[in-house]
């Protein structure tokens, strides 16, 4: 039966094969039917492009945004600390299906060489696993998470949900691990609520990843909130050019919603093009009096 399950998996792979960030408290960890726990699925992982707002913000077009996290399930983030997610193409290729068997190093759950690129000099997109949609390790774009003080994924806005941490140079292996701003204060009663987040470079489609997940701040002993969000700005080698402090997610190449503007063959990252340093977002903070 497994046998049978590995091979749809694989088959499903290398037809529709992307990569999100897997951890409990994550929507849609099983699917989007909330009767059934599936460990084979890879419905959060698909890429959102050319939607409108109401169906790309926390993959509501394909119902993720309807199947919650169980309870008592939620993404722990530590205050000045770190918290790891696995990165992957499908449920399955995790610890958190069939007891982490078809789990390796990479989202794929196959083996590669450490300096794995794409073919030639310079390196051409990496061919053998194009969910990456990179050339190599150094081109990876770059990831990010967000989080909005609010309890109720209704009540998320682009406007109060967050970016707090970039990670450079992905994705790349399974296991990715994010810093956390020290000065994160506590979520309210019932929690925040999280994105994962990822526009890649090139290398294919040229969309974005959201997905969403129920989250809380652990050990906080920060007082002053979060600061507005504002739309960033795509300011390539010109920092003086970046939107400075709190800034929301890159919203690129949808039907409706989107929030920043890039020129030919530009595109915007989670990265210094767009004002993020990399690791924890510490200006996102309002000044306190």
């Amino acid at each position: 039966m497994l046998q049978q399950t590995f091979l749809t998996l694989a088959l499903a792979a290398l037809s529709n094969a992307h990569t999100v960030a897997w951890v409990k408290g994550m929507y849609c960890l099983g699917g989007n039917n909330t009767a059934v726990d599936d460990s084979n699925t890879n419905l959060a992982v698909n890429p959102l492009y050319n939607l409108t707002q109401s169906d790309w913000w926390f993959q509501h077009g394909r119902g993720c945004d309807a199947a919650p996290p169980a309870t008592g399930d939620i993404l722990n983030l530590p205050a000045g600390g770190t918290f790891t997610v696995e990165l992957a193409h499908n449920r399955a290729q995790t610890t958190l299906s069939y007891g982490g068997q078809y789990a390796s190093e990479w989202p794929d759950g196959n083996t590669h060489p450490e300096d794995w690129s794409g073919p030639g000099s310079p390196p051409d997109c990496i061919q053998d696993d194009g969910a990456m949609h990179t050339n190599n390790q150094s081109m990876a774009a770059g990831t990010a998470f967000a989080i909005s003080y609010t309890p109720d994924l209704n009540s998320v806005t682009m406007e109060n949900l967050v970016v707090f941490t970039t990670l450079s140079h992905t994705p790349w292996k399974r296991l990715a691990t994010y810093s956390v701003p020290a000065a994160l204060p506590a979520c309210p009663p019932g929690g925040c609520h999280c994105a994962w987040l990822w526009v890649p470079n090139g290398c294919g489609q040229p969309n974005m990843y959201m997905a969403g997940y129920r989250c809380n701040v652990t050990g906080a002993t920060g007082t002053a909130p979060l600061a507005k969000a504002q739309p960033p700005v795509y300011c390539g080698d010109d920092s003086s050019k970046c939107v400075k402090g709190a800034k929301q997610m890159i919203a690129w190449n949808q039907l409706t919603g989107n929030n920043i503007q890039t020129g030919p063959g530009q595109s915007p990252a989670y990265g210094a093009n767009c004002g993020w340093s990399g690791g924890a977002q510490n200006d996102i903070f309002q000044s306190v009096s």
